[in-house]
């Protein structure tokens, strides 16, 4: 009986056609994943080296870059691996740690980025004690918030989920989730289901907490010109951040909770893999562009590298 309801192995979704294009897929992927490492690198090089850059909202802003690589290197290195051996299975060890990495990852992100609206709100609403609130000592503890509490949530999610036999081993993604590890166990997943609502009930209320930071800036801001222009130079980039961060999560979480087989398969690979595609790649594009000094210290590289 064992041996019909422990896999050590599992099986991931093969793209459509992929025997046919799958050197096409491919190339498409790596130039991805290049791309991400490379503006990601880029902005986070440029971060560390420039000592006028050193201040807590470029530093988060570091810190959102070298996640966003932490998280793409969870996902890319081994679907182009089965892109190349045309074999979509994984070790169940495997899908535990790639499950880790990119949900942790995701995790960051958004804890990353309410760290940055209260960033913000801080400089735009309360100037004057800005130094005294966002400090080196402050901003050490808010990185390490980061961190440490999206790996505390995803050790006991995978401990809990560990414990439960499994019945099949075919996974409907590109890649291991936890949630689609958790529906293939022939047991009850009630503890499961109520520690993972917990988790999305107190990552929405930083989603709230981050909304009503930038209600109370908009308010603020009418108030005063240099506001409003710090608002529209600081603030805007990281909205769109969040906003997409919002829109990626919450495909995953109803394809992955909610998906069937009457949606079509290119727009499940889609739900799938849009937050691992667009959030790496547009948010250091949209930072560099935006944020001035960080704009002007890139054009600043470019320049002395083409010299080169």
């Amino acid at each position: 009986m064992d041996n019909i309801t422990s896999f050590p192995t599992y099986t991931l979704m093969e793209p459509r056609d992929s025997k046919s294009y799958r050197h096409i897929y491919f190339t498409c992927f790596l130039v991805l994943y290049i791309m991400i490492l490379v503006v990601n690198t880029w902005v986070s090089v440029v971060i560390v080296l420039e000592k006028a850059l050193h201040e807590p909202m470029y530093i988060f802003l570091c810190n959102l870059c070298v996640n966003d690589m932490y998280g793409a290197a969870g996902f890319y290195p081994k679907f182009l691996h089965d892109l190349l051996l045309d074999s979509y299975v994984i070790p169940s060890y495997m899908c535990a740690f790639q499950t880790f990495v990119i949900y942790s990852s995701i995790l960051c992100d958004c804890t990353t980025v309410t760290v940055m609206a209260y960033d913000r709100h801080v400089a735009i609403c309360q100037p004057l004690d800005y130094h005294t609130k966002v400090n080196k000592f402050s901003c050490s503890v808010l990185l390490s918030f980061c961190w440490i509490l999206p790996f505390v949530y995803m050790i006991i999610v995978l401990v809990l989920s560990n414990r439960l036999k499994l019945c099949k081993h075919h996974i409907n993604k590109l890649y291991c989730d936890n949630w689609s590890m958790v529906k293939l166990s022939c047991e009850s997943t009630v503890i499961n289901n109520i520690y993972g609502f917990f988790v999305i009930a107190f990552y929405s209320c930083l989603v709230v907490f981050i909304i009503l930071s930038y209600i109370k800036l908009i308010i603020a801001c009418k108030a005063s010109l240099e506001c409003r222009r710090k608002f529209w130079q600081t603030c805007v980039p990281h909205m769109f951040t969040v906003m997409n961060y919002v829109v990626a999560v919450l495909f995953d979480a109803m394809y992955s909770r909610y998906g069937t087989t009457n949606v079509s398969e290119y727009l499940q690979i889609f739900l799938s893999l849009e937050m691992l595609i667009v959030p790496p790649i547009v948010n250091p594009v949209v930072y560099g562009l935006k944020l001035h000094e960080v704009r002007k210290r890139l054009f600043k590289c470019f320049v002395e590298i083409r010299k080169q």
